[in-house]
């Protein structure tokens, strides 16, 4: 179990994640040059639908910054990936990327490129299959250039709003390239009907419980289409140890979560970890058994609303 990008966004305790009893660290999203965000207010709670709302668009201090943090952290056991994206300005975002792959191929455990955060404006569009081809293929080359000895694994993170057939694309580039592997999912534009707060009528990505179905249901649909190449990270949502099992069942390998821990603090991440070791004995099952288990089934429900 993962804590995902945005909660430690310039690399500043890492170590410390990992003490509360993460398994992995997911750092930034980071850009090359600093940068402060959207304009205040950019973040929105919704208490009675455990919800939150940000509109944030990459607010880090760059690259320079967080590498140095990096480089001078005591490594502890646990995994430390670094989630990288562009300038809000930048000409070339691909560039970007492959800035941020040479910076930290060498620091990192895995490196996360982030194509699905709605707060930068046409950051989306890189999902699209000739633009994430000509970008995959320029962060891969990077990396295989930069870390000779070691090869960093390079993971996607995709947007819960694809439609299945821009999905596809997406897998067939994921696998085309060789991937690593594929973080589903980022936040939603989606509004669903249950929501009850005024806040949700703010713009910006919405996370939290109420992302769990689309989102699960959109790394069931990749489970089923990656045939097993490589591993999926399930997130969006988790805030119970049932909820991990559920994105487990539907695909994931390795789980995620931030949102559910402003509601619940971080005894969260005990809870979950003992009631999942406790369900798998219970079953008499391995990890790897469950792994997609019901992936086939969340395909064959209603499309969540």
């Amino acid at each position: 179990m993962g804590l995902a990008a945005g909660f430690d966004k310039n690399a500043e305790v890492p170590d410390a994640a990992l003490r509360l009893g993460f398994g992995f660290v997911e750092v930034g999203t980071l850009t090359p040059k600093p940068q402060p965000g959207n304009p205040r207010p950019r973040i929105f709670r919704l208490p009675a639908d455990a919800g939150v709302i940000n509109r944030l668009g990459f607010n880090n201090q760059g690259f320079a910054a967080a590498h140095k943090r990096l480089l001078g952290r005591r490594r502890e056991t646990g995994i430390v990936g670094v989630n990288v994206g562009p300038n809000r300005e930048s000409v070339d975002r691909a560039a970007d990327y492959v800035t941020g792959v040479e910076t930290f191929a060498t620091l990192a455990d895995y490196l996360t490129v982030n194509v699905s955060s709605p707060n930068t404006p046409g950051l989306r569009d890189l999902q699209a299959a000739a633009a994430l081809d000509d970008l995959t293929a320029r962060v891969i080359e990077a990396r295989d250039r930069v870390a000779e000895r070691k090869k960093t694994p390079v993971l996607l993170k995709i947007s819960p709003d694809l439609s299945l057939g821009e999905l596809d694309d997406v897998v067939a580039v994921a696998k085309r390239r060789v991937i690593d592997g594929i973080i589903v999912s980022n936040t939603t534009l989606a509004r669903p009907k249950s929501l009850i707060e005024r806040a949700a009528r703010e713009e910006g990505g919405l996370s939290g419980k109420p992302l769990f179905p689309l989102s699960t249901r959109m790394l069931a649909e990749t489970f089923v289409r990656v045939e097993r190449a490589f591993p999926l990270i399930g997130a969006g949502g988790i805030d119970s140890a049932e909820n991990a099992w559920r994105k487990i069942r539907a695909g994931a390998t390795l789980v995620q979560l931030y949102s559910a821990l402003i509601f619940k603090g971080f005894s969260l991440v005990a809870t979950i970890r003992r009631e999942v070791v406790r369900r798998l004995e219970a079953d008499g099952v391995a990890l790897s058994a469950a792994v997609g288990a019901d992936a086939k089934a969340f395909e064959r429900e209603a499309w969540p609303r």
